[in-house]
């Protein structure tokens, strides 16, 4: 049976990054909540996914990308999604767990488009 893993960075620059491998399902769910609970209570900018060695979601899985995802929302936070496989861009998509605009091919992409967000802000163009 494949487990699923959670690796946490250090923020960087009010962003946290985490990196999932494995499965997300009905058995492994809680252990994402709970592992994500802290990074939550310290209201970070965006919350990063790195989906590039996860191999299964289930609904219990999507439930838990959507609990964050409303955590983070009352501070305008954001929950971005990289590298998701194939398999976990569909389902995430058919979903609508996150908005398509915040699933990126790479960390790269996800930092360029944070810069530009805060950018934004700073200058006073982002809308509330």
């Amino acid at each position: 049976m494949m487990t699923l893993e959670i690796e946490v960075y250090p923020p960087v620059n009010g962003n946290q990054y985490v990196l999932l491998g494995g499965r997300l399902d009905t058995q492994s769910h809680a252990q994402l909540d709970d592992a994500l609970a802290p990074m939550l209570a310290a209201r970070p900018q965006a919350l990063v996914l790195d989906l590039a060695h996860l191999d299964y979601i289930s609904s219990a899985g999507v439930r838990s990308i959507l609990k964050a995802r409303k955590a983070l929302a009352p501070h305008e936070g954001r929950l971005l999604v990289v590298h998701p496989q194939e398999q976990i861009r569909k389902v995430i998509e058919i979903v609508q767990a996150v908005p398509m605009d915040e699933i990126f091919e790479s960390s790269a992409d996800a930092d360029a488009y944070l810069d530009a967000l805060q950018r934004r802000i700073l200058d006073g163009e982002e809308e509330s």
